[in-house]
């Protein structure tokens, strides 16, 4: 009778412990919408984020993640200055990194692939390339088991993550996500600025935004919509913030479009007395075409940032000269004869 009582809780125990494991349907449910978030901020694909949180953490069920909500197995390094716990991996007792919250363990998951050299391969591959994307962590290190790219690419297509992944692209592209690509070229004669609207987006190459170029004594790369400032920043040894200053943008991310991103401040005149405007531009694409920064354009012109532009008004891109106040006048005439919307 004893022994039957035995059995019983014992069972009863397992069942309880099962109960409360979770499943990769509910692991996935719980933070897509941080490796959707992390996508958007960093470049790293939400369907890779999430086929390694569920590889690495066991759904969230291993005992590293119950010990130090490390969802990725990130080793303490020599930089990190934060708690740390101590776990049996590939050696016995091996350090790990510990978080306060499974968010901050996303997050420092996509700085870490960022911040480090071997990786930086990693984000030239289309954000919709899973499987580049797996085989290119195995190649940099990232794993020692010579399966981690075949359990990776399983898991994305069995629990169909790659969804995830085209949820953020698709806001950012009108075009098939299969032709979105991750880095956009530019050929070194694109710098010049002999043309008469700034820089040459035409010329393009493979080049991406490794190649450093010059517009208007302003130093900058050419990125295509999909890639993270943050990648552009670690690569270029910046801090986001001042990225993001120099550049005239207030909320940080993959960019929604083709551009110059400067790696240092824009001038405050450009090379020439005025510009163009051409059909569809905003002051903050001509302010990042011709390198002249936005609050400058805005005061030689008395414009607002959001200000609608006529197609073929002159700009002043240096305080205005006598001979500049004919212009002022004419686009002023020109402004009053447009048809309201």
């Amino acid at each position: 009778m004893q022994k039957l009582f035995l059995v019983v809780l014992l069972s009863l125990a397992s069942l309880s412990l099962t109960a409360q494991r979770t499943s990769v349907e509910e692991y996935i449910e719980q933070f897509k919408d941080i490796a959707m978030s992390e996508m958007k901020r960093s470049g790293v694909p939400a369907s890779i984020t999430l086929a390694q949180g569920i590889l690495e953490s066991e759904s969230g069920n291993s005992i590293l993640v119950k010990k130090s909500n490390n969802h990725f197995g990130i080793k303490c390094k020599s930089n990190w200055t934060g708690e740390t716990v101590t776990h049996d991996d590939d050696e016995n007792s091996e350090c790990f990194r510990v978080y306060q919250s499974a968010e901050e363990s996303y997050r420092d998951h996509s700085d870490f692939l960022n911040a480090g050299m071997r990786y930086r391969s990693l984000f030239n591959l289309n954000p919709a390339d899973y499987s580049g994307w797996a085989r290119g962590l195995k190649k940099a290190g990232y794993a020692t088991n010579p399966r981690y790219p075949d359990l990776l690419i399983k898991h994305i297509e069995q629990y169909n993550l790659q969804q995830y992944s085209l949820m953020v692209l698709n806001k950012l592209s009108d075009t098939p996500v299969a032709r979105t690509e991750a880095i956009a070229p530019l050929s070194p004669e694109a710098s010049k600025t002999e043309i008469s609207n700034g820089a040459n987006e035409t010329e393009l190459n493979s080049e991406g935004t490794d190649k450093v170029r010059i517009v208007n004594k302003a130093k900058c790369v050419f990125a295509k919509k999909g890639t993270s400032l943050l990648v552009i920043a670690n690569k270029h040894h910046l801090d986001l913030s001042k990225l993001m200053d120099y550049n005239d943008l207030a909320v940080d991310g993959l960019l929604e479009k083709d551009q110059l991103i400067y790696l240092q401040k824009k001038s405050k005149t450009g090379e020439k007395d005025y510009y163009i405007v051409e059909e569809g531009e905003s002051l903050h694409d001509i302010s990042q075409k011709i390198a002249v920064q936005l609050k400058y354009l805005m005061e030689y012109n008395d414009l607002k940032s959001k200000a609608d532009l006529q197609v073929k008004r002159k700009l002043f891109l240096r305080p205005a000269l006598q001979q500049g106040k004919n212009l002022k006048e004419e686009n002023k005439a020109k402004d009053q004869v447009i048809a309201p919307k």
